[in-house]
């Protein structure tokens, strides 16, 4: 067993969702979104590298050794399977392992908006899932793939960076390939993918013009691609698809967008109302004629009045759903108060007073310096 096993295996004891490792600290569980420290000393640099390199691969060693990063799956004698991130920095090296669950959760365990499943109904087009790094997109994407994989007889390419969920075939057929292992790059990987026969290509990120090009390319031509971004909203994706792609082509990325793009979903993770876990809370975008004429028109700025509106279709803002998960007490007030754009309709809920704007005597409005007001 390798020595650094034994984080991995009290992690997973623990129930958190990363561990972190880095020299001049003790390890580091994340519990329910808070950084917690074990009790252990503060690691030294020849030994945390002792207990990383005893993990690479020979390949992987000298990749490191030449100071470049390293992102890649490590599977744990006791601990289970992890993502890891291996990297350097100004104290010496460092590491996270996410923690992947041994079974891919369903949609229904991860009580996602029931319109998730429905866009699994499709047979071409796009869906994103987006939101910042930590927020749940791959488990969101496994999810879907394992829906698809147990009600559809289908051909399923996922192209990931590392491989995370294990997929077994069930009705379908689940291909997984790695960045980097089995493809250079995840453009490269939809390329060769489109010569595969595939009725689903899922894409780990659309992290540039060329991959974002050839994901399209892939979904005008009667696929289903489900991808990523981290972008925060539904605007703001749509906004980062138009931008990333050169000024020229700006005009067939809307047509695009209005035509193919099925849905966006965004989501938080936020704490539950028991403290014990973190619960999916989404905005969701359905593409409409007039969100589509929006984005022709580029008036992506009024699309949330469209969200707002099609709660029928299934849409919703961020706010309305971290609303409703509020009064369905089944998140922390304080911690979706965090996480609202505007905060106001939030604030009578909160229980944590200091998270509040202070009002002082001349009537002005101060706001608290912590990120609960960001």
């Amino acid at each position: 067993m390798a020595r650094i096993d034994a984080f991995l295996k009290l992690g997973t004891q623990q129930g958190c969702s990363d561990v972190h490792l880095a020299v001049g600290v003790p390890p580091m569980l994340r519990m329910h979104g808070d950084l917690m420290p074990i009790k252990f000393r503060e690691l030294r640099g020849v030994e945390l590298e002792g207990y990383i390199t005893e993990i690479l691969t020979h390949a992987q060693n000298q990749l490191f050794a030449k100071g470049g990063d390293l992102d890649f799956s490590y599977v744990s004698t006791e601990g289970g399977r992890f993502r890891v991130n291996v990297y350097r920095k100004d104290t010496g090296v460092g590491a996270t392992f996410r923690a992947i669950p041994a079974e891919v959760p369903t949609l229904e365990k991860l009580a996602l908006p029931p319109i998730v499943a429905k866009l699994c109904d499709f047979h071409q087009g796009m869906v994103l899932v987006t939101g910042s790094t930590g927020t749940g997109k791959s488990t969101t994407l496994a999810a879907m793939i394992d829906h698809l994989n147990q009600t559809r007889r289908l051909n399923i390419i996922s192209l990931e960076d590392p491989i995370e969920f294990v997929h077994p075939s069930k009705n379908s057929q689940v291909i997984q390939r790695e960045l980097g292992t089995h493809i250079p790059s995840f453009a490269e990987g939809v390329r060769a993918a489109m010569r595969e026969d595939p009725d689903v290509i899922l894409v780990g990120e659309l992290r540039d013009a060329e991959t974002i090009s050839m994901a399209m390319t892939a979904a005008e031509t009667g696929h289903l691609v489900l991808g990523t971004l981290h972008t925060t909203s539904a605007v703001k994706t749509i906004d980062r698809v138009i931008d990333a792609l050169p000024v020229e082509e700006r005009e067939q990325t809307k047509s695009f967008l209005a035509q193919s793009l099925l849905a966006v979903v965004t989501q938080v993770l936020v704490k539950t109302a028991d403290g014990h876990g973190r619960k999916a809370i989404c905005e969701v975008l359905m593409m409409t004629k007039a969100i589509a004429k929006l984005i022709q028109t580029e008036q992506t700025h009024q699309i949330p009045t469209q969200l707002q509106m099609g709660r029928d279709l299934g849409m919703q803002l961020l706010d309305q759903a971290l609303l409703a998960a509020i009064t369905a007490r089944s998140v922390d007030p304080d911690d979706a108060y965090t996480y609202a754009l505007e905060k106001r309709a939030f604030q009578k809920y909160v229980t944590d007073t200091s998270m509040l704007p202070k009002v002082d005597l001349t009537g002005s409005t101060t706001v608290p310096t912590s990120n609960s007001a960001a």
